[in-house]
């Protein structure tokens, strides 16, 4: 009976909610393999992305992905440099989100962080330093250019420059190299090694919104809506 009974009140409640439970379900499946958000924890992307920025990303950019599971069912496309990528990082063991520098096949270095690939030294331009105004360290921003992809970058003067330099190495096939544009304050290929493609997330293309972690988690009106190329 208690059966019988639980199985009819189990029933109602599908059909009562039918409507919202299919709206939870499409919405699962599309966060799962379409797009979803990323909130960002830490400043290894300074200044391109803050902490606080929730992070619109296609899930579709590089694989079409069985829904609630790594598995791909179509190949789209690869990361270009210079595309933001999400990723699993199994070396992590975090979600991460960096940069991509070098592809299958590239020689890349890095030496007082001007980073060449295939030999040719990346542009750089318009750098300058300024005093930090909470913390008053020295930091120098400038401007990378990477194949058609122009952004800024941050470099902490006063943090230690082990990072800095690394000679050339050449990037495996289904791998990427990456790197955060917070150059002295990220865990990227130089701690954890390249990035296999079958730990790829998505792209990122946009801030959504933000709020301030160090201002009482206010919003940031003025990065609502930003494509992350054109900061």
């Amino acid at each position: 009976m208690m059966t019988k009974f639980s199985n009819k009140k189990f029933l109602s409640f599908l059909h009562s909610n039918k409507k919202f439970l299919l709206f939870i379900l499409l919405m699962s499946v599309f966060r799962s393999a379409v797009a979803d958000w990323y909130s960002v924890p830490t400043g290894s992307m300074k200044p391109t992305i803050q902490e606080g920025d929730r992070i619109i990303v296609n899930k579709m950019a590089y694989d079409v992905r069985l829904p609630f599971t790594d598995v791909s069912l179509l190949s789209v496309a690869t990361p270009k440099r210079g595309e933001i990528i999400v990723f699993e990082s199994e070396a992590a063991n975090l979600r991460l989100i960096k940069r991509v520098i070098g592809l299958p096949g590239d020689m890349v270095e890095m030496h007082n962080e001007v980073i060449m690939i295939n030999g040719q030294r990346l542009s750089y331009k318009d750098s300058q330093s300024y005093i930090h105004q909470v913390n008053a360290k020295e930091i120098t921003t400038s401007t990378e250019k990477i194949d058609n992809i122009t952004h800024s970058i941050n470099i902490d003067n006063s943090a230690s420059n082990q990072l800095s330099n690394f000679s050339p190495v050449t990037v495996p096939a289904g791998h990427y190299l990456v790197l955060g544009d917070n150059r002295r304050h990220s865990a990227d290929s130089r701690v954890y090694g390249f990035v296999p493609h079958q730990e790829l997330r998505g792209k990122a293309t946009a801030i959504a919104f933000s709020v301030d972690y160090a201002n009482y988690y206010l919003p940031r009106s003025n990065r609502f809506f930003l494509d992350i190329y054109d900061i």
